[in-house]
């Protein structure tokens, strides 16, 4: 591979390797020859038709973008960039890429990867089979990159950045589409004013009934053991597999599983309790219970990252006895 130096202790990549296709335009960017070699070959892109030159500047315009997940006001260096490059979900990435430029081998593994997925999700949405069926194709329409811009085919797979799985992207995408669709329809809709009786007042939350879920919601996360507070921020907010978690904590996939599984029954329980101890009714606090997550001040995150519990006990390196 040709490169020149742009900084030092960077190369610029100008050309791709021999085993990679030769794109239609020179594009380049200012990352490490190596260290993109090797996300190109962890992204098995080569699989999906993507060069090496590709996916390096899809790389860089990520980076770039998210200033490679630190701080806006956080200068990264070279380790810090590879860092975050390194976390992301290559494989995935390489695919949404590839598909977005219109790769006939992407396209392939695209659909007998995920087009039985989209279509179950879609009809978990929909709650109808044939709506189901409807709404996936609508997507895999969009997707392919039916809408134009400028003469050039736009497909919404280039946006998705690789940091939570493109199967979670994916149906994030199929309920906003959902959503969409809905508030069109009900808008054209025609209304006979004398057949339809007069809508019921909206509910709106309550602030007290807010501010108290708020603040239970609060007091049970910051009291949880450190290993409960790392098993749901990696499985709810980090999006890490059972595999993933289970590897890091030394036990068996079936044993995250059941612990993350206990933890969110005994966790409703406690909020609960916690709200009927505040005052409410136990019909109130179910009631609590179902509120929008945006009507709350809360920052989960850090919830989970501060508390007043004992460190992280050391029987997690220590695998239970159902491991294999």
């Amino acid at each position: 591979m040709d490169t020149v130096s742009s900084q030092p202790g960077e190369l610029t990549i100008s050309l791709p390797s021999a085993r990679c296709p030769v794109p239609s335009e020179n594009i380049s960017s200012s990352l490490p020859v190596e260290l993109v070699r090797e996300l190109w070959l962890a992204a098995s892109a080569e699989s999906c038709d993507l060069t090496l030159t590709e996916l390096a500047a899809a790389l860089y315009t990520i980076g770039a973008k998210s200033n490679h997940g630190l701080p806006i006001e956080v200068r990264p260096n070279a380790a810090q960039k590879a860092t975050f490059f390194r976390a992301l979900r290559l494989p995935d990435l390489a695919l949404a890429k590839a598909c977005a430029l219109g790769r006939e081998a992407a396209w392939e593994r695209f659909l007998i990867l995920y087009r039985a997925p989209i279509t179950q999700a879609a009809i978990a949405i929909t709650g109808s089979p044939t709506l189901g069926h409807d709404l996936a194709d609508s997507l895999y329409s969009e997707l392919f990159g039916i809408t134009e811009h400028n003469g050039q085919r736009r497909s919404p797979l280039a946006s998705y950045s690789g940091r939570g799985s493109l199967l979670g992207w994916l149906r994030t995408i199929l309920a906003q589409r959902h959503i969409d669709h809905h508030r069109r329809t009900y808008r054209e809709t025609p209304l006979d004013i004398n057949d339809v009786p007069e809508p019921p007042p909206t509910p709106t939350p309550l602030p007290a009934e807010i501010n108290r879920l708020a603040q239970a919601i609060a007091n049970t996360l910051e009291t949880l053991p450190s290993e409960d507070r790392f098993l749901l921020a990696s499985y709810f907010l980090d999006e890490q597999t059972l595999f993933q978690i289970a590897r890091i904590l030394h036990v068996h996939e079936a044993t995250v599983s059941r612990k993350i599984k206990r933890l969110t029954t005994s966790l409703r329980k406690q909020l609960l309790r916690n709200l009927q101890s505040g005052g409410l009714s136990k019909r109130a606090a179910e009631e609590a219970l179902g509120a929008d997550p945006r009507d709350l001040e809360l920052n989960i995150r850090t919830l989970l990252q501060t508390s007043h519990s004992k460190p992280f006990s050391n029987k997690t390196s220590h695998a239970e006895p159902d491991q294999r």
